[in-house]
């Protein structure tokens, strides 16, 4: 494995060094209103420009309180570092049409050296998804907060309640540290995911609560590089590596990891996941380790037969060529009876899947596993018998 979270020391130093001191710009002092109802948006954007026309280290205060915005792009590149410092609430548009056709509600761009830590963010989402569920004509929906072709990014104890969409975006981003973060939505809420990488390298995820509709994380082509440990996922769909492979030509996925993490009611636990159809991508270099699951749908799964309306798939074969992927000291319980089921591509089997110390119990008896087209191999200390 190659993949290790950049060092914290690292980020110290690059956001905060000790020899410059830094500006701050209270977003209160450019006109913003703390009272839920206003429009901020322009003072905000005010106070952006400021911080980032800083030759100095730059902070952004947002207080206490709940301040609307509506869809809001901070652009880069700026002089120098800022820092969000959000001790307050930031709350969407009430009605969700307001946000409907934004690629994001916050969006960030092109930015290098942006830390946003603390605050709440409130998408006010339940409207949109009552909207989705209705069949009628709906919005596309938007993130709540994204992070555009952004490098040495930190995103710390922030709160995303209710978002229409995914919570949180890294797209086309190198070096970010998420910590300390919490993604909350209903069960039900339509594609909440907790968090969305893709294109991205050297990625850290740690010591989070998800908890949403969808996946807890989902990692799209072009990720490399991606640590995940002390995670706490459910309800949700799980930690998914894709869907992958919708396009010919896609970009792979290699060196992940995810350790010293819970799953609790959650309809997948660890999952892979490509599309039936031919493509140039690639999983490979795959770790699971140190893994508990609690009541979990389908603890252990590989997919690569996806395919929604049987639509698009002429062969119904993968292209996705998965290998090393590595599943160690994963335990708990399965609300199916397979717990571990490998569902690889005839033409594409996953090779050098590997399965060490797994102890997975269905209503107190050893689950079942399933493989197909699957080559690797197990140690003796399984639970359910390995089928490698």
């Amino acid at each position: 494995m190659t993949n290790f979270p950049f060092s914290l020391l690292f980020i110290i130093i690059i956001f905060f060094p000790p020899s410059l001191s830094a500006r701050s710009y209270n977003v209160v002092s450019f006109g913003a209103k703390p009272d839920g109802r206003t429009v901020s948006t322009a003072p905000f954007l005010k106070a952006w420009a400021s911080a980032c026309n800083s030759a100095a280290p730059s902070s952004i205060y947002v207080p206490k309180g709940r301040f609307l915005l509506k869809g809001i792009v901070f652009k880069g590149p700026c002089k120098n570092q800022i820092t969000f410092r959000i001790d307050g609430t930031i709350v969407a548009p009430s009605d969700y049409r307001g946000l409907g056709n934004s690629n994001s509600w916050i969006l960030f761009s092109k930015v290098n050296k942006v830390s946003v830590v603390g605050g709440t963010l409130d998408a006010r989402g339940a409207s949109y998804w009552a909207c989705k569920r209705s069949g009628k004509s709906c919005p596309v929906g938007a993130p709540s907060m994204t992070f555009n072709w952004a490098n040495n990014i930190v995103i710390s104890r922030l709160t995303s309640i209710n978002s229409q969409q995914t919570h949180l975006v890294i797209n086309g981003c190198k070096k970010v540290l998420i910590q300390n973060v919490k993604a909350i939505a209903p069960d039900q809420s339509p594609h909440t995911d907790g968090i969305h990488v893709q294109i991205s390298s050297d990625v850290t995820i740690t010591d989070s609560t998800l908890q949403t509709g969808d996946d807890c994380v989902s990692i799209g082509p072009g990720t490399y590089n991606l640590f995940m440990t002390n995670l706490k996922c459910g309800p949700g769909h799980g930690i998914s590596i894709g869907s992958l492979g919708k396009d010919f030509n896609e970009d792979g996925v290699q060196n992940i990891t995810l350790k010293n993490s819970i799953f609790t009611r959650s309809d997948n636990g660890i999952r892979i996941k490509t599309w039936a159809r031919p493509s140039k991508g690639f999983v490979r270099n795959i770790l699971f380790d140190n893994i508990i699951m609690n009541n979990v749908k389908n603890p252990i799964i590989i997919d690569q037969n996806y395919c929604p309306d049987d639509k698009g798939c002429p062969r119904k074969n993968s292209g996705i060529q998965i290998s090393k992927v590595t599943y160690k000291n994963i335990r708990g319980t399965s609300t199916t009876q397979k717990a571990v089921n490998f569902e690889c591509s005839v033409t594409n089997p996953c090779k050098e899947i590997k399965l060490q110390n797994i102890k997975l119990l269905y209503k107190n008896k050893a689950a079942m596993s399933s493989c197909k087209n699957v080559r690797g191999s197990a140690n003796a200390k399984l639970m359910p018998r390995s089928c490698l």
